[in-house]
């Protein structure tokens, strides 16, 4: 597992200083099934807005 993840989306409420992800889990799901070519073709479904 990842010792550390990292997240350039500081509008998350997961997001932490140093561009850190503080969340317990990550959920990434595929625009194609389960056969992503690239990151472009996948998605954070952790991320969350911070109110």
């Amino acid at each position: 597992m990842a010792k550390d993840v990292l997240c350039d989306v500081n509008s998350c409420k997961y997001w932490a200083t140093g561009n850190k992800c503080n969340a317990t889990s990550i959920y990434v799901v595929s625009h194609r099934g389960k056969q992503a070519a690239n990151s472009e073709e996948t998605d954070c479904k952790t991320f969350e807005p911070q109110i």
